[in-house]
């Protein structure tokens, strides 16, 4: 497998992150920050952007996991970049949006 295999599978696995937050508040019907709201990051948008704005992520993961390279979900080699993505995105999704809904242990 090519070295920007790899990288992309990382950077996959962070927009499949970046997902989850904003595809579930919106399904539920809640506003929440995106890139969209003003100020951006910081401000709230409704929860037909966020559903738009993760769907955009998934489609994004998708094409950088599932359309580049091979992807084997039964290989570690492929799955360990994936989730390595989704690990960093993961932790500075938690301390970013921790810091507007009490989540931030920092103080």
């Amino acid at each position: 497998m090519h070295w920007y295999t790899y990288v992309s599978y990382f950077f996959g696995g962070a927009f499949l992150a970046n997902t989850i937050p904003h595809l579930g508040t919106g399904l539920a019907g809640r506003p929440f920050q995106s890139p969209f709201a003003k100020p951006p990051g910081k401000g709230l948008s409704s929860s037909s952007v966020n559903v738009l704005w993760g769907m955009l992520n998934l489609t994004i993961a998708w094409l950088l996991v599932c359309r580049v390279g091979c992807f084997d979900i039964h290989s570690a080699h492929n799955v360990l970049p994936v989730a390595s993505g989704m690990l960093v995105m993961s932790l500075n999704l938690s301390y970013g949006f921790g810091r507007f809904h009490g989540g931030d242990l920092k103080g």
